[in-house]
């Protein structure tokens, strides 16, 4: 009998070790990554790099708490800052609260200029976290039910629909920022059209709102660029990020820029482990390793590769609604649910995820080669053509 609470449901495999692009089993079984940790292990499993400045900052000093100066905190904020174009920084231990720091942000913001019940416009599908703030504005009736009363203060409008985002302005004078991920991941991989994101851009600028990217999923060269806004010649005004940031040591980030980056004031938020040494140098680390190694470059061009590589293989593929993606982002969108293939792509050595029911969620490591591209196109071409 397990001690642990029943939150992740039966878990049938487990992984003892990883290198590269590869984890084995207890078993000795070796699989094909494809999902690296949830979009966590950009750099892949064992990076000698990151191992190296995790096991020589461990023999340091691994925790001070922020009552004092941290010098590798603000080395890591110089590096955010200049890869970002933010001006601050603030570090917490997860995507979810990266994400309510933005959301402070906002309420402050708002309640800063006398706006009473200041709102944040959120999207349908999206996913924010599981705080109870982050939850309420997450688009996914599902992962709310049983957690009501929900957190008051978000308008939730379709994704990919500046329209509906005007509406709301006409309809809500309380509105203070909107928050949007530039490529929806739990929700489907759905990658927005283009200059939507610009395009939200003008209309908070219009409104005097702020624009409040997350990035926890596609952030730290996910896309084909360091943060997925980058795409277009235009910042936003905060961007969290997580996951990518740390290759697996517990680290986010909420950046800001303008009036954004000076709302929150001594006393108004804080983390006991938020930006310890141990997890800024994981940061750090993992920042000039996808620099030097030109990793970001290298995603864009090897997820160009599989989205045509999957489009061609499946083209005559009556299952397959969409192939859609950016970077190493990729989903494969069927008529059917397909949870099933989780479990047959585990039989055949390879890690998947399936999600919004009936999407295969690809978020492979930014170090694949090109025969491990090949091979999980040839796996999971031949996984979809069986179901």
């Amino acid at each position: 009998m397990t001690q642990l609470m029943n939150t992740y449901g039966t878990r049938t495999l487990t992984l003892a070790r990883g290198e590269g692009s590869y984890v084995w089993d207890d078993q000795g079984k070796r699989y094909l990554d494809a999902i690296s940790g949830i979009a966590v292990c950009g750099l892949g499993h064992a990076h000698p790099a990151l191992a190296e400045a995790l096991s020589e900052q461990a023999q340091r000093l691994l925790h001070t708490s922020n009552l004092y100066n941290i010098p590798e905190q603000q080395r890591l904020g110089e590096l955010l800052c200049e890869v970002s174009g933010m001006e601050r920084v603030f570090f917490s231990n997860s995507g979810a609260e990266a994400n309510e720091a933005a959301l402070k942000i906002a309420r402050k913001y708002g309640n800063d200029k006398g706006i009473q019940n200041p709102t944040v416009v959120v999207m349908d599908n999206s996913f924010h976290g599981r705080t109870l703030a982050t939850l309420s504005a997450t688009g996914n009736k599902k992962v709310q039910l049983g957690f009501e009363p929900l957190v008051e203060g978000f308008i939730r409008v379709p994704y990919n629909d500046v329209a509906a985002v005007a509406e709301a302005a006409q309809a809500h004078q309380n509105i203070v920022a909107v928050l949007v991920e530039p490529v929806q991941g739990e929700g489907g991989i759905r990658v927005p059209d283009a200059g939507y994101l610009k395009q939200l851009r003008a209309l908070c600028d219009q409104h005097q709102w702020l624009l409040m990217l997350d990035e926890i999923q596609t952030g730290n060269g996910r896309t084909g660029r360091f943060f997925a806004y980058q795409h277009e010649d235009w910042l936003p005004d905060v961007v969290t990020t997580a996951k990518g940031l740390g290759n697996g040591v517990p680290i986010g980030a909420c950046l800001a820029r303008g009036v954004a980056a000076t709302v929150l004031q001594p006393g108004n938020h804080g983390s006991t482990f938020g930006g310890n040494p141990l997890a800024c140098r994981a940061g750090i680390t993992v920042i000039e390793t996808l620099l030097a190694e030109q990793l970001v470059e290298r995603a864009e061009a090897l997820g160009q590769h599989l989205l045509q590589a999957f489009k061609t293989a499946l083209a005559d593929e009556s299952k397959v609604i969409e192939v859609r993606g950016q970077g190493l982002m990729l989903g494969i969108e069927l008529d059917r649910p397909c949870a099933e293939l989780v479990e047959r792509a585990r039989d055949k050595g390879l890690l998947i995820n399936v999600t919004a029911g009936s999407t295969v969620r690809l978020l492979p490591t930014l170090i694949l080669t090109d025969d491990e591209a090949d091979a999980l196109v040839a796996s999971v071409v031949e996984l979809i053509r069986e179901l």
